[in-house]
This record gives C-alpha cells, structure tokens and sequence, in this order.
C-alpha cells in the first residue's frame, strides 16, 4: 500500500504484482496505473471508501496492490544463504525492532547498501507487515529477511562462517571510525527502547559507537544502521 511501495515493487519485482487498486485523477497515481498496465497487472478504479476497506486502516495514498509476498528465511534458509555468499558478505542484524516502520526503512536502507540478508529474531520482533512492506517501498523483495529462533545461535552461526559480529551500543565506547570494518561483517542492532541485549552483547567481536555533537543520545535505528552500513561501504572502497 501506498505510491513509494508499489513503485518500488513495480520496479524491482513486477513478475510478483497480480492486480492493483488505483484511485483516478491525480497525476502521479494516474502515471502509476499506466505503469502498471504497461507489464500486464490488472488495475482496477477505485474510491476512497473502497481502498479504506482494503487497506484496514493502513494509510494507502489511493493505492494498493496484491502481490505474490517474498516469504522470510527461517533458520535453515539463513544456512543456505551463508553457504551460498561471496566471501565479503555485509550482512544486518536486528535485535528485537519491534515498530513495523522501523523495520521497513531499515530494509530499504539495506538494500541501499548492498546487503544480503537482514536477520531478526522471530519473536517479539517486528514482521513483514504490510506497514513495515510499505516503509520498505519495495527493499523487502529485494533484501532477504530471516526469521530466526534463536538470535544469539544464529550470531554464533555467523562466527563460524568466519562473518566479523559488530555491534552498535549508545554508550560511550570505541567509536565505529576506528571499528573493524573490513572484511566479511554483520553490524548488530538493537531495539528501539533497549538496545542490544546482554546475550546478544556478547555474541558481538567488537562493539562501537556514533559519536554524535552533545545533547543528543541516541538515533533512530535506521539512521544509525545507514550511517554504519555507507561507512562499511566507503572502508570497503564500494561508496
């Protein structure tokens, strides 16, 4: 739902959009719709009331559109993506965002930024939620999640595939100019209200912070998670 989402949809994943509800009579969702004709999906008019009922409270800006959703990676699907990596993976771990929207603009931001998997725990986490699709504009077709069970295993499955666990913390400590970012990594997130838990702390090979001018502490997620993953791309000589 919403102009950004089904865009991005339109052009990353079009062989994956089945049909489209499209309100007439502005420019911009007028030109969406001809797009979307243009590769074969079915679009049909329709009025404020109708996409209000579609969208379930959802704010939709007089489009919605029903695809075929990239499913998340479960524990054995995260094996089989490691396996099958280069040898520079830069990989995004979550732990436990739990707002939707957060969860999508840091999807985006990694798709962004070349990652190949962004991993989460499965539980008191957010999901692919159609507001968390939304915020994505298209990223969650485009960068794989994993759901995983265990968050604190999967970091040790990281460590044995020989992936660099870096994780950010808003305290003071090292600072992530000076962090190890070459190499195969995952930069470590943690949530919204708690940062990274203890177990998660000490799953991590490094840990570092953003310096930041005084009177601010902290970041949202997916702003700290851009500003780490571009530094890890400029070391790495990809900015």
């Amino acid at each position: 739902m919403g102009i950004n989402a089904v865009d991005g949809l339109l052009r990353h994943a079009p062989e994956r959009l089945v049909r489209a509800w499209v309100k007439r009579g502005n420019a911009r969702l007028d030109e969406l719709a001809q797009r979307l004709a243009a590769v074969g999906v079915a679009v049909e008019s329709a009025d404020d009331r109708a996409l209000d009922r579609l969208a379930e409270g959802v704010r939709h800006q007089g489009v919605i559109a029903e695809f075929q959703a990239r499913q998340p990676l479960d524990d054995r699907g995260l094996v089989e993506l490691l396996e099958a990596s280069d040898d520079m993976p830069l990989l995004l771990v979550l732990d436990g965002v739990q707002d939707p929207h957060n969860l999508g603009a840091c999807l985006r931001t990694a798709a962004a930024a070349g990652v190949v998997a962004v991993i989460a725990p499965k539980d008191r986490a957010a999901g692919l939620t159609p507001a968390a699709r939304r915020a994505a504009a298209g990223a969650a077709e485009l960068v794989p999640l994993a759901q995983v069970t265990n968050l604190a295993r999967s970091l040790a499955l990281l460590a044995d595939h020989g992936i660099w666990r870096l994780g950010l913390v808003g305290e003071a400590g090292p600072s992530l100019y000076r962090a190890n970012l070459e190499g195969p990594m995952a930069l470590v997130m943690g949530s919204e209200e708690r940062g990274l838990r203890r177990l998660t702390r000490e799953r991590c090979d490094e840990l570092a912070q953003i310096p930041m001018a005084g009177g601010i502490e902290s970041l949202n997620v997916s702003v700290a998670a851009g500003i780490a993953l571009f530094e890890a791309r400029r070391v790495r000589g990809l900015a």
